[in-house]
């Protein structure tokens, strides 16, 4: 028996791979991870391409009721579904060598990820320092770990790709404490909130990183259709309505020749 790790890209059902697909057909159980990334249509149009009845497997499945999961995956094949690649997130790490340790044979067919399809904006992949995320601030949570390492990048001339909070199926800390399975509604981070914070920091930290004339690329949907790619200054990006999900944010480091005409296209 198999378990199948399988990504699905970033744009819809269409996304997925031949291997993928055959891969899916072959299986008892099919989940789509659901809490770290999101598609741009309804689990109906996966399981009508793909002739499967979809579990969406939510962070409190993945986190505490995995090994449910891997139980199936003992006698039948057994696909999990991921938004991008499969290892685009740390949670599927654990997944998989969780899996590992039980003796279960796992096969991971890759997919187009957000850390490569940023390359659409014309900054060239190899030029990038390490990839950083931007968690949504609280009254009480305001971390700022991040902007150092847009520093360490900017220091050696990298770009830095800012990955932007998610918050599905998350509960409020008074529902959390009365044990109340009370969801928030989604809420999935804006360019615009991300250019906030990263001013909030700037004016805590003064390295002088991410003022308002840092040039930075925008970048909303990527893979689909709808895709929108701008780049200016943080504060001309600030007020650009990059519409809906999923959005993130490039900080530019030192640029060739050949990014500075690209980036005149987005201009």
């Amino acid at each position: 028996m198999v378990l199948y790790l399988i990504g699905l890209g970033l744009c819809d059902e269409k996304d997925i791979t031949v291997r993928g697909l055959e891969a899916i057909k072959k299986c008892s159980h099919v989940y789509l991870e659901g809490y770290t990334s999101i598609l741009s249509v309804d689990v109906e149009n996966l399981e009508k391409l793909y002739s499967k009845k979809i579990i969406v497997a939510d962070r409190d499945m993945m986190e505490s009721n995995a090994e449910e999961i891997l139980d199936h995956a003992v006698e039948d094949d057994v696909a999990m579904l991921v938004v991008g690649d499969v290892f685009g997130a740390t949670t599927h790490y654990d997944f998989y060598t969780r899996a590992l340790n039980r003796s279960i044979k796992v096969e991971v067919i890759h997919n187009t990820s957000i850390l490569t399809a940023v390359s659409a904006c014309g900054l060239q992949l190899y030029s990038y320092g390490q990839t950083i995320s931007i968690p949504f601030f609280s009254e009480t949570w305001r971390p700022d770990s991040f902007y150092d390492k847009i520093v360490f990048n900017k220091s050696g001339g990298l770009h830095t790709l800012c990955l932007l909070d998610i918050k599905v199926k998350e509960q409020s800390i008074e529902n959390l404490l009365k044990r109340r399975k009370i969801y928030e509604p989604p809420r999935y981070m804006t360019v615009n909130e991300a250019i906030e914070q990263l001013f909030e920091v700037e004016e805590k930290k003064q390295k002088k990183i991410c003022t308002p004339d840092t040039l930075a690329i925008g970048l909303a949907r990527v893979g689909t259709k709808s895709q929108l790619i701008k780049s200016g200054t943080l504060s001309e990006l600030k007020e650009v309505d990059f519409g809906g999900p999923l959005h993130c944010l490039i900080i530019a480091g030192d640029l060739q020749e050949t990014e500075k005409e690209y980036l005149e296209i987005w201009k």
